[in-house]
């Protein structure tokens, strides 16, 4: 019964993980095309203009398309127009925004659609944008479908055969106790008088937990495996955001400013900005 029970747990382990074999979701041109027309047209009308013309939208590379808007615009209002004019078009893909500027290209503002997700909100918003010309360019992340379950056919295979192979080899052992996880193997790290929860995005401060959002988590967690060390902007910038695929400077200065609210119950421990270089970790030690 006991060797039924780890054969039948062995399949349904493997048609899980071979169901999610990668399969690379395709994007629809033409919805793109027609969700970013939408949002341009819901940022001009809210300003007040209802005939400028809107350009054609640009394809500048895989998974990237953008607008020209020759007219100013309200910043704050890009990502809920955006995200209701995606979700009309049934586009789910994960994405990136940059506000460029025409003349050089160079981003003034932008975000990463987990942070609007989550907060309804993204970093600098309120703030002036200027009344030259800019792209919105939108860049969608890789997101991968679920492969059919008879795809995994051959290494459900193998891993019933290692399964029957591993339950006699279990069987010739003697059961052994593991012992707790230690404390370094846990998925935490301890600080000052904080701890942070990495996998649960909390900071933990006696009985008190916050939460935190995924950046905010993986910024901490640069700090607190670098302690009392600067950091420059560049290098927190690359850690923290590059891979996302959009680089935003101001946001750097936005986020470390949650932080700093977050961590200020625990006085053994604060984030120093160093003028112009970066930001320092400072523990008292």
């Amino acid at each position: 019964m006991r060797f039924l029970s780890l054969l039948v747990g062995a399949i349904l382990v493997s048609a899980s993980l071979f169901a999610q074999t990668d399969m690379q979701l395709e994007l629809s041109p033409d919805k793109v095309n027609l969700a970013l027309r939408r949002t341009a047209d819901g940022l001009l009308r809210l300003s007040g203009d209802s005939t400028s013309r809107i350009p054609a939208i640009e394809q500048t590379g895989p998974g990237v398309w953008r607008v020209r808007l020759e007219r100013p615009f309200r910043y704050e209002q890009l990502p809920g127009l955006l995200q209701s004019s995606l979700d009309l078009f049934e586009i789910k893909q994960p994405y990136d925004v940059a506000v460029r500027r025409c003349e050089d290209a160079i981003i003034d503002l932008g975000y990463h659609q987990q942070d609007f997700l989550q907060t309804k909100s993204v970093a600098c918003q309120g703030r002036d944008l200027d009344e030259s010309c800019h792209f919105i360019e939108i860049s969608f992340l890789k997101q991968h479908a679920k492969k059919p379950f008879w795809a995994g056919i051959n290494g459900l295979l193998i891993l019933i055969l290692s399964g029957v192979a591993g339950f006699w080899i279990f069987r010739r052992q003697k059961s052994v106790s593991l012992p707790p996880l230690a404390d370094d193997e846990k998925d935490w790290l301890e600080f000052g008088n904080s701890r942070l929860d990495v996998s649960g995005q909390q900071l933990i401060h006696g009985d008190e937990r916050q939460a935190l959002t995924f950046r905010e988590t993986k910024l901490l967690k640069l700090f607190v495996t670098s302690p009392d060390q600067l950091l420059e902007r560049d290098f927190i910038l690359r850690e923290v955001w590059a891979d996302e695929g959009v680089l935003v400077g101001r946001s750097v200065d936005v986020f470390v400013s949650r932080l700093r609210k977050k961590l200020a119950v625990d006085l053994t421990v604060g984030i120093v900005a160093v003028h112009g270089v970066g930001y320092r970790l400072e523990t008292g030690k």
